[in-house]
């Protein structure tokens, strides 16, 4: 098991956690299909009425795909096979509340879960960034996640820039990706309190707001991402090239942290 799940019968809350620290947390196709799974079930749990998601260590939140994933993809630019497309609890039809409990780096696939999280409680010493440019790659369901929750300055510049820029966890609270920073040691502890407040309102109040929250958004959220397959297909250089790039990061400069 690469997800595990706490529940606390007295409070409502369950708290995810990404289970693969000797990966930071990245997701395999194993790792895919138990998130999908578990959004599923708190679906018919009635005992689960809130959600603190976190990867495990302090590394790391999570750190997308898994580089050893190989997925084959369909030769036509219009379709492509996605292991993350269905990793975040909205594309399960999940509208029960989701805090984000960010620890360390949070980059790349991650942004699908953090994209369909109500809010993000980060950790003081977590950065956010987006490797896809450095690798030859286009950054588009994560690119087009984060301009929901960001200032599209912003979001294209952390896109854009690739591994050479990390955003701090001071500047995402400054700019309203996060909603609250705190030490690291309280960062569960601070994700709990809300997520608390949230399973003891009543449940169909919550759940119809964070609906009613996300209907907002959700039209052009749906066509920018219709977009997204055709973009890399065009975009991505060939998987060789990629691999090729990513093996020579050791050699790149330390990344700037604003």
């Amino acid at each position: 098991m690469t997800v595990r799940v706490e529940r606390d019968k007295a409070t409502g809350v369950a708290v995810v956690t990404l289970d693969r620290e000797h990966r930071h947390n990245a997701v395999d196709l194993a790792t895919a299909a138990e998130l999908a799974s578990t959004w599923r079930e708190f679906r018919f749990d009635e005992g689960v009425r809130a959600v603190v998601l976190t990867g495990a260590g302090g590394a790391a939140f999570c750190t997308g795909v898994d580089r050893s994933v190989e997925v084959p993809q369909p030769a036509s630019p219009y379709a492509m096979d996605d292991p993350l497309i269905a990793i975040g609890p909205k594309a399960a039809d999940l509208w029960k509340p989701v805090v984000a409990a960010v620890n360390g780096m949070a980059c790349g696939g991650a942004f699908y879960l953090l994209g369909e999280s109500e809010f993000i409680v980060s950790s003081s010493t977590a950065t956010y960034f987006d490797p896809h440019t450095s690798y030859g790659m286009v950054s588009a369901y994560e690119a087009v996640y984060m301009a929901q929750r960001m200032p599209f300055g912003e979001v294209a510049r952390m896109s854009l820039m690739g591994t050479a820029e990390r955003l701090s966890a001071r500047r995402a609270y400054e700019i309203g990706l996060v909603s609250e920073v705190t030490a690291p040691e309280e960062l569960l502890p601070a994700a709990l309190r809300s997520a608390e407040i949230l399973a003891g309102h009543p449940t169909e109040a919550v759940q119809g707001t964070v609906r009613a929250l996300w209907s907002a958004k959700r039209a052009a959220l749906h066509q920018a991402l219709d977009q997204a397959p055709a973009l890399i297909t065009l975009g991505n250089l060939p998987p060789e090239r990629q691999a090729a790039l990513f093996t020579d990061r050791r050699s790149a400069p330390e990344p700037r942290v604003r």
